[in-house]
């Protein structure tokens, strides 16, 4: 007879092993080694981003390092008293405090009564002002950079997050389509959709190409570039006074395609967010074919 474990019994067992290992680390106590737990716990079985890792074990350590308690001895009360010096903070901040103790508490110390009781803050409605296609223009030429200006182009032309356009790979873009697949971020937090590149655009991103020592299929196009982007938003903004940013590119994009007649659920296609509405998420046609033609249609131009 076989006596060796089935591959489920090993699961287990390894599973077994490791609770076994981190309520013994708890039980023993060393702050610093519960953070580095609870890091890989967040990174490994919750499946977050390093940025996200990074908040979580920030504003733990902060709390932590606010009292002398050890883990199971603190309570809700503690919590609330910690909260309640976030209390007129940006709703961010206090929501990003509370997303970390609740990934602390609840899910990696299996402790949900400490957290259960607390909401995170309502987003206020502020209504949108976006600049007018001569401040874009006006914004793109004191620019005085040409990696920056290509940048610009794609951020305003393709609606992008900066952080999707920054790690672009020459694979990730079909100039002759021009079509732009960004690849999806590790936690899967974001949506990524196919989205375009207009003309004027597409033609700065074969010049810049072109200019590459090295352009293989994994050659990442804008990676090196975020401090050099930053700087050359801030001399435009105080050539020319208007306050643009990556951001509000991608709120200036959804607002033109809107103002050129693009239903909604298409903009939110272009832009990464995922369907609201049932026609949106079930009778709706996105393959890559029909988001071009919607994109041409209206023959979007980000420059005057």
């Amino acid at each position: 007879m076989n006596q060796r474990p089935s591959a489920c019994q090993a699961v287990r067992e390894t599973i077994a092993t490791e609770d076994n290992r981190r309520i013994k680390l708890l039980q023993i106590g060393d702050l610093n080694q519960i953070v580095s737990a609870f890091e890989d716990f967040c990174r490994i079985d919750m499946h977050r981003s390093d940025s996200t890792v990074q908040n979580n074990s920030y504003w733990i350590k902060r709390f932590f390092d606010s009292g002398k308690k050890s883990p199971r001895e603190v309570t809700d009360q503690d919590v609330r008293d910690y909260l309640r010096k976030y209390r007129d903070s940006p709703a961010n901040t206090y929501a990003n405090i509370l997303k970390a103790f609740k990934a602390f508490f609840r899910d990696f110390m299996q402790m949900p009564w400490i957290v259960e009781s607390f909401r995170f803050p309502s987003r206020p409605f502020h209504p949108k002002t976006v600049p007018s296609k001569q401040q874009i223009t006006a914004f793109y030429h004191a620019l005085n950079d040409s990696i920056a200006e290509t940048i610009f182009l794609v951020l305003a032309s393709t609606g992008l997050r900066k952080n999707e356009v920054l790690s672009l790979r020459i694979s990730d873009i079909d100039l002759e389509r021009r079509t732009v697949i960004p690849r999806k971020g590790y936690d899967g937090a974001k949506n990524t959709w196919v989205t375009l590149l207009n003309e004027e655009t597409a033609q700065a991103v074969r010049r810049y190409i072109a200019t590459l020592k090295e352009s293989n299929p994994k050659t990442s196009l804008f990676s090196r570039f975020d401090t050099r982007l930053k700087r050359a938003f801030k001399r435009a903004y105080e050539k020319t006074g208007v306050h643009i940013t990556p951001q509000i590119l991608r709120e200036w994009f959804a607002c033109e395609l809107g103002s050129l007649g693009v239903p909604d659920r298409y903009v939110d296609a272009f832009c990464g967010r995922a369907p609201k509405s049932v026609l949106a998420r079930h009778y709706t046609d996105y393959s890559p074919e029909k988001l071009k033609e919607i994109y041409d249609k209206p023959g979007l131009k980000v420059l005057s």
